[in-house]
């Protein structure tokens, strides 16, 4: 199964300069359990499918609300020669291929 057809929000956002935080928001428990299970959203593949040092990622479930959300390290610099999106909101892109 694709995340993108079973979440119902896949979002990105700035958390400071230096991070970006994922958000994934399920409509269900059920959803959000058999997501939260996945290796394909565990540390080592989110940092492959962002291209950063897997210790730098860290992903926090929060069950109570069916979601989780992951903080990351840019890759570059917010508002830095190079950045491409300065509010971290077009980030969500390498996950809406993500099969679970």
């Amino acid at each position: 199964m694709r995340l993108i057809d079973l979440a119902r929000v896949i979002r990105s956002k700035n958390a400071g300069p230096l991070h970006l935080t994922l958000d994934i928001l399920f409509a269900d428990a059920a959803g959000y359990d058999r997501a939260a299970r996945s290796p394909a959203l565990a540390a080592p593949a989110i940092a492959s499918l962002y291209g950063v040092d897997p210790a730098t990622v860290a992903v926090i479930p929060f069950p109570a609300a069916h979601a989780l959300k992951v903080v990351l390290d840019r890759p570059i610099v917010a508002g830095s020669p190079g950045d491409a999106d300065v509010y971290g909101a077009q980030q969500h892109r390498p996950l809406l291929g993500v099969i679970l």
